[in-house]
């Protein structure tokens, strides 16, 4: 019989990302910078349903939309470009869409003769939504997973997708607080999998590792995920007995922004599949690797079409015995290219039908 699940749930506030892109450096107080690029695209929670959506995953999405400029721009992109079901979603009269504006800004190149790294200012308007994650939710429907961001005060919604069924993936953010709470912990009892950052697991476990903190987190969890940027990633699989030890590979970062987010759907993507741990964890961590190499956040996820891509380039014997596994996990069709968000000027590293190199 058909499951006719989602195969991701996903609530959360959405932003209108505006990224502006060629500057030498930060502005100063009284001075006027101009920029040589722009781009914008959907942010937020879009990041995580556009990199779900994109690899072929029946993506649920419930947000609001202001009914403003953004939100419409929002809407059209994630409904009528990704096909994601916003049947969950509200449009909230008067409400403005929260709009965020990215400097990227160049750092030291990450090895001798690379690209610089790109990191970022941010500058954000908005308002607290007036509806939140209980008030769309309600009683949510069944779904295969979610994929959550938790917080310091729980959600209604998660112990309930957890009692119907719902496997629940969940990532965590950066206290402001710096106290690091290990009373967020207590919700990994409703949890799958847990995928935090090495920084974020080493605060909230006490730990001076992310190996230690991944320790600590395998009790609590079945699940759990250390990710740990340009060294790659640690997991342990407490159902399977698995553990593995990833290396990032060798991209040079243009704009990190969603690589977390695309780490995660890309890792459920991986679990929906059935997929041994070491290749979950090798496929997650290129898919953030491939989204790195665009500026913005949802529209940089590659999907199934940039891995695609990738791999026919792939001429390094160790890269090639270490993802051969995608010769039988790529699709037949790996679908069209995918959307990118409109920068002006294009990357200078994209070819002509505009995939970087």
């Amino acid at each position: 019989m058909d499951d006719d699940r989602p195969d991701v749930l996903l609530t959360g506030l959405l932003f209108y990302d505006l990224v502006l892109t060629g500057l030498g450096g930060p502005p100063t107080p009284g001075e006027e910078i101009w920029t040589a690029g722009m781009g914008s695209s959907p942010g937020g929670i879009a990041n995580l349903a556009v990199a779900a959506s994109r690899l072929g995953l029946r993506t649920s999405l419930a947000t609001v939309f202001g009914d403003d400029f953004y939100g419409t721009y929002c809407r059209g992109v994630l409904a009528g470009q990704e096909g994601i079901d916003l049947s969950l979603s509200r449009t909230a009269e008067g409400w403005p869409t929260p709009v965020s504006v990215s400097l990227a800004l160049p750092g030291a190149p990450r090895r001798p003769g690379g690209a610089p790294v790109h990191d970022r200012a941010l500058v954000t308007h908005g308002s607290t939504p007036p509806c939140s994650q209980d008030d769309l939710m309600g009683d949510p429907p069944e779904a295969r997973t979610a994929l959550v961001h938790i917080e310091a005060e729980p959600h209604a919604w998660l112990a309930k997708a957890a009692a119907n069924g719902t496997r629940i993936y969940a990532d965590v953010g950066w206290d402001p607080s710096r106290q690091w709470s290990t009373d967020v912990l207590d919700q990994l009892a409703l949890c799958h999998a847990f995928l935090p950052n090495e920084v974020e697991a080493m605060a909230y476990t006490r730990t001076d590792s992310a190996v230690a903190a991944l320790g600590t987190l395998s009790d609590l969890v079945p699940v759990a995920v250390v990710t740990r940027g340009g060294d790659g990633a640690v997991a342990v699989d407490q159902t399977t007995g698995e553990y593995a030890d990833v290396p990032a590979l060798d991209i040079d970062v243009l704009d990190a922004t969603g690589a977390g987010d695309v780490f995660g759907a890309s890792f459920v993507a991986a679990s929906l599949g059935g997929w041994p741990l070491d290749e979950r964890l090798r496929f997650a961590t290129l898919a953030a690797g491939l989204s790195v190499r665009r500026h913005g956040g949802a529209l940089a996820a590659p999907g199934w079409y940039g891995v695609d891509r990738w791999w026919r380039t792939v001429t390094d014997p160790d890269v090639r015995r270490a993802y051969g596994f995608l010769d039988d996990r790529i699709p037949a069709d790996p679908g069209p290219p995918v959307h990118h968000a409109p920068v002006t000027p294009p990357n200078p590293r994209a070819t002509p039908n505009g995939d970087p190199h």
